[in-house]
């Protein structure tokens, strides 16, 4: 038996189009591409998100050891999920655990992920026994390391000052219907917060919560809205804010841009300070609770594979 994770990058490219009908089918619109290529240029020209996810899967291999292989599949863009299925098909892969990397479940998101898997084990006729991770939200690992990228943050101000600075966490925004019809991202995005503001010793008025990244979608989506919500605080006297988006594990360009960019341009207007700490990417604590949760679902296929490859030695030596 050979045992197998198979991870896929968090979205990117999913909100730069318009959904045009309930069929799924996205319609790219000219303004955004415009848009989208001014970001990029103001990110340096490319986003660091396929690097840093291979870094994420080359480390958690690592942390997993020789009873897996990991695979790297996306939605977006290649490597194309359905394909990389095939290849997992093709190499005799038996059972695999399915994670992506984004912390809190939605049907918009995690489960169209789990979709693509079987839509590739479809198209390429395949058997695997999958089993999928559907959120790790509130996993322990998970909220110290987010724990410890709040205390970096705040760790940038003098430590007379740091009583002062206010935390922001966010996630990306979804269109307010999806909330409203019992998706559980939203609740267990602010989970999240509530859990890391505890763990890194922020008390309840010295944080708050927003959403970032909205589509472009006439539709509206859940709010308040980063940089409206750094015009709240400001009317509040806030000046010093640590941004910590709990909804990413990686830099891309809806942190480098919306937060570091758009979100930073709104900040110096109110002659506020926006510190935001580095993502997650291949942290060590967050590597070691993502090879927890593999562990713990492959756990009773790894032994039964161990105890086949053992079965012929016992044999042996009884004879």
């Amino acid at each position: 038996m050979k045992t197998s994770v198979s991870d896929t990058e968090a979205r990117e490219t999913a909100w730069l189009c318009e959904a045009v009908s309930d069929t799924g089918f996205l319609r790219p619109l000219p303004y955004v591409f415009d848009e989208v290529t001014e970001n990029y240029r103001a990110i340096g020209g490319r986003s660091p998100l396929l690097e840093i996810t291979r870094r994420q899967v080359d480390a958690l291999a690592d942390a997993l050891g020789d009873d897996f292989r990991c695979y790297l599949g996306m939605r977006h863009w290649s490597p194309w999920i359905q394909e990389v299925v095939g290849e997992m098909v093709e190499d005799g892969v038996t059972h695999a655990v399915g994670l992506v990397l984004a912390p809190q479940f939605s049907a918009l998101s995690i489960a169209k992920y789990q979709q693509s898997v079987a839509d590739g084990l479809e198209l390429y006729r395949g058997r695997i026994v999958l089993e999928h991770v559907p959120s790790y939200h509130d996993e322990p690992g998970l909220i110290d390391a987010l724990a410890a990228r709040v205390r970096e943050g705040i760790s940038r101000w003098p430590e007379e000052e740091r009583e002062r600075v206010h935390v922001v966490f966010s996630a990306h925004s979804l269109p307010e219907r999806v909330l409203a019809g019992g998706d559980p991202y939203g609740a267990q995005c602010v989970e999240t917060a509530r859990l890391v503001a505890e763990r890194a010793g922020v008390p309840e008025e010295r944080w708050s919560w927003s959403y970032q990244s909205a589509g472009r979608t006439p539709e509206p989506w859940a709010g308040p809205d980063l940089g409206e919500h750094l015009l709240e605080l400001g009317s509040r006297d806030v000046r010093d804010v640590v941004s910590v988006p709990v909804g990413f594990v990686s830099d891309h360009v809806e942190l480098l841009f919306d937060i570091d960019v758009k979100a930073q341009a709104v900040a110096r207007e109110l002659h506020m300070r926006l510190e935001r700490p580095p993502a997650l990417n291949d942290d060590p604590v967050f590597v070691e609770t993502l090879a927890g949760l593999v562990r713990e679902r492959a756990a009773s296929w790894v032994q039964e594979a161990r105890a086949r490859q053992a079965s012929p030695l016992r044999e042996g030596g009884a004879a």
